[in-house]
């Protein structure tokens, strides 16, 4: 018999099974660390070396970067770097689960991570890519400006048959690592250690845009904004599906995009 469908938490709800928050905290800090937490760490060090060594103007921020000169070995690096960094998504929906007395699969469900609704899913998820992406790009364009930003490379790979399939696989790992840890279960596990709803919201955004800081202010700004916006678009939906679309889009044009485009710069 199929599992039934779980209903999404709602705001401000306890989890069920009154989970330990020694435990959770515990949780909270092994799962950040490991990923997404350690990142921001990395970047704010990156900063400060940065503007330590000159202007942050004249600094680079390369993503997706060739990790070999042998094609093949390029392309096993790229894969393995994309797949390694979801394990502590499994691990966050695994810990989830169990602390509920499910699995990986309820936990997804239970913060929407699933296609149940797919097309209303893809239509709030282009909606916010274009919420968020335009103006995204105004504020990295005012950093720049301002020199508060770095100069973001959003995709330096040589130019193969796979380069296209690997961008985009770039972009489905900053999606799910990222909306799935820092919105979904992150939001969830603040509710059980009892934060109230401004507190798990600002620490899920301002989580966002710290280990964004190595590009400088500017995307720290954006993606601060961004977390906001998709944090209550979650509280409100229960869903953390039309997040991912939304920032799989976004990222796509950008690593996609600038590929196409770096040979003519």
């Amino acid at each position: 018999m199929p599992e039934p469908a779980a209903a999404p938490v709602a705001p401000g709800a306890a989890s069920a099974g009154a989970p330990d928050r020694g435990r959770v905290r515990v949780e909270v800090f092994l799962v950040l660390a490991l990923s997404l937490g350690a990142s921001a760490v990395y970047a704010v060090v990156s900063l400060v070396a940065t503007w330590t060594r000159g202007p942050l103007r004249e600094a680079t921020a390369t993503l997706n970067a060739s990790r070999s000169d042998r094609p093949y070995l390029d392309l096993t690096y790229q894969l393995l770097a994309n797949a390694t960094a979801l394990v502590p998504v499994v691990l966050a929906l695994a810990l989830l689960g169990w602390s509920v007395g499910g699995g990986v699969r309820s936990a997804a469900r239970s913060m929407g991570f699933d296609l149940r609704a797919p097309g209303r899913d893809v239509l709030r998820g282009v909606g916010l890519a274009a919420l968020i992406g335009i103006p995204g790009l105004g504020l990295y364009l005012a950093g720049r400006a301002l020199g508060v930003t770095a100069d973001v490379v959003p995709a330096a790979l040589d130019t193969y048959w796979w380069t296209v399939p690997v961008l985009l696989l770039a972009a489905v790992k900053n999606a799910v690592l990222e909306e799935v840890v820092v919105v979904g279960w992150l939001l969830r596990r603040l509710q059980d250690l009892r934060w109230g709803p401004v507190a798990a919201v600002a620490v899920s955004a301002l989580l966002r845009g710290s280990y964004h800081l190595y590009q400088g202010i500017g995307p720290f700004v954006g993606n601060v904004v961004m977390g906001v916006v998709f944090a209550l678009v979650y509280r409100r939906t229960g869903r953390v599906m039309p997040l991912v679309v939304a920032h799989f889009l976004i990222d796509a044009v950008a690593f996609v995009g600038y590929a196409a485009v770096r040979p003519l710069l």
